[in-house]
């Protein structure tokens, strides 16, 4: 596994790679893994797309993506990868996408387990009356990932 930490705008994050993919993306305020960081091609590129994003000037990220995880959660993952930059979903929402209506409660587990949040963009899941819930970056972070769409969104073509 590689591992490069960096700063950011909203704090420190870092990215690990393991067999040519991203697998976890560090948020601020989270520890980072005691291992030694070593700057990949792709976490250097994972880096760039990641600061891009956060400064507005991305809203799409490509990478090839590993989260480890079940099924159903890696199918949560996926439905939270087809939200439209500067959109919202409830959690309901994503159960009936993923075939699971009665799910509702799955689905915030996954969100919650999301080990690549922002790339699998699991800020864009509110609740079913559109209030923030919670987040594993704490709702401060999700609140701002979510102006900073809805500003590039209304303000300027990225």
């Amino acid at each position: 596994m590689d591992l490069i930490l960096f700063d950011t705008a909203l704090g420190p994050m870092g990215l690990e790679e393991e067999n040519s993919a991203i697998v976890r993306l560090l948020l601020p305020g989270r520890p980072a893994p005691r291992i030694a960081c070593r700057e990949t091609p792709l976490l250097t590129e994972g880096k760039r797309q990641v600061l891009e994003y956060l400064a507005g000037q991305r809203r799409e990220f490509h990478l090839p993506l590993a989260p480890g995880g079940t099924e159903f959660y890696r199918s949560v993952w996926r439905a939270l990868e087809a939200i439209p930059y500067g959109e919202t979903r409830s959690y309901r929402d994503i159960a009936q996408a993923v075939g699971r209506p009665r799910a509702v409660r799955a689905v915030g587990q996954a969100n919650h387990h999301n080990p690549i949040p922002i790339i699998i963009p699991c800020h864009r899941v509110v609740g079913a009356n559109g209030s923030l819930t919670g987040y594993a970056g704490g709702l401060e972070l999700k609140e701002r990932l979510l102006r900073l769409e809805a500003g590039a969104v209304e303000g300027k073509e990225n």
